[in-house]
């Protein structure tokens, strides 16, 4: 009977990577499009820094300690696990060593990198919106926790009944279909109805919201108009803060609705996440701000006194 032995590679790097190793590496990807394009600029980017085609070792270590002191640790965690997984797929298939292999990655905080809004903060920004179609996104984001491509896939027909509930169905992150729904808050539908009131003759088919540039009127909000919609808004109510985005919406959703007293599971199925671990974070966050220890120290040291 034959015996098993371990797989060794061992591919010196005389034989040059070239751009079509990263395009079928790409291409062997059960990602969707947009996923595929973020390894793809990565991967690039890895090579852009070392500037040949047999990189090393030494190479992949020295590209780590680049991104470490140049990039945000999220974006520096995602360029090196596309790298990763390159050199690794690359040695699976016999192509080239897996030179990352050993090299440690880099500790991203468990913390969000936005902050959440106040109910009084948020109803200084709804109250600066300048228009229906702004008021009715931000009330959307901030009480269903939507993303930024939720919104903006949108179209009028998705909004339903749902037994006695007004909902939403949405096409969520990395879906093909739109097969989950949020339910519209009255408020929200309210300041939603009175927007396309204002809309002339829409269909069903229409995006539910729409842009009013010259160059795009009617058309399409994409997700950067939407996230600028959102940042100036807040910087018209006077919260200006790079931590501040419109992402913040999402993490406010989900903080508001465990102060008034949700269950984590509940406001998992609100943000619609796949692992309650992710939403464990906001629990986490939660009971910080509520754990007041310091100013409990300060009483008893100082009696109280401010």
């Amino acid at each position: 009977m034959e015996t098993a032995t371990a797989r060794v590679i061992d591919l010196a790097p005389q034989r040059g990577l070239t751009i079509a190793h990263v395009n079928s590496f790409i291409a062997a990807m059960d990602n969707t499009p947009k996923t595929k394009s973020i390894y793809y600029r990565a991967i690039k980017r890895f090579f852009a820094f070392i500037d040949t085609d047999q990189p090393t070792k030494a190479d992949f270590h020295e590209y780590r300690q680049h991104l470490s002191e140049t990039v945000a640790p999220r974006t520096a965690g995602l360029y090196l696990t596309s790298a990763r997984l390159f050199f690794t797929w690359l040695e699976e298939n016999g192509q080239y060593q897996n030179i990352s292999r050993g090299t440690k990655g880099i500790k991203v905080s468990k913390n969000h990198s936005k902050d959440h809004l106040t109910p009084e903060q948020v109803r200084d920004i709804i109250a600066s919106a300048t228009n229906s179609r702004d008021r009715s996104i931000i009330m959307l984001m901030i009480t269903a926790g939507l993303r930024c491509i939720e919104i903006a896939r949108a179209n009028i027909e998705d909004i339903r009944n749902a037994g006695a509930d007004t909902v939403l169905y949405l096409q969520g992150k990395g879906r093909n279909s739109k097969d989950e729904y949020i339910k519209i808050s009255n408020s929200t539908l309210k300041a939603l109805m009175a927007y396309l009131q204002t809309r002339k003759d829409p269909k069903p088919t229409d995006p539910l919201f729409t842009s009013e540039a010259n160059r795009n009127s009617g058309g399409r909000l994409t997700t950067i108009s939407i996230s600028r919609i959102v940042k100036n808004t807040m910087k018209a109510a006077g919260y200006d803060s790079n931590r501040l985005t419109a992402h913040s919406c999402r993490h406010t959703a989900a903080t508001l609705n465990l102060l008034a007293g949700a269950s984590i599971q509940e406001t998992q199925q609100l943000l619609r996440h796949s692992n309650i671990n992710t939403t464990m974070i906001y629990l986490h966050n939660l009971e910080r701000i509520k754990n007041n220890s310091e100013q409990r120290i300060d009483d008893l040291i100082f009696g109280g006194t401010k």
